[in-house]
């Protein structure tokens, strides 16, 4: 399924708003406590009001340079690849034994 912006409401505990997605994240809350990817503009936190929400998302998606700040900020919490990496790891010390 092909998105072009990611909203978060319910994932709890910050879930959604740590995933790695390449994608603009409005976090539609008041407060969070997983502040590392506003701090670095991948993610908003928008708030629950209905006019604002719909103002950021329209912001998103007319405004190209908008958008493109927000997906090609680097994400605090990776690059979504970790299971990957251990994968090859894992893969590379068995070919040493």
């Amino acid at each position: 399924m092909y998105t072009d912006a990611f909203t978060s409401d319910r994932f709890g505990k910050g879930i959604g708003e740590a995933l790695p997605l390449e994608k603009p994240m409005l976090v539609m809350r008041e407060v969070t406590e997983r502040t590392g990817g506003i701090a670095v503009s991948t993610a908003r936190l928008v708030g629950t009001d209905q006019e604002r929400i719909v103002t950021e998302t329209s912001r998103l998606l007319d405004d190209p340079a908008a958008y493109a700040a927000m997906a090609n900020a680097v994400n605090p919490y990776g690059d979504g690849r970790a299971a990957e990496q251990i994968s090859m790891a894992i893969e590379r010390w068995e070919e040493l034994l």
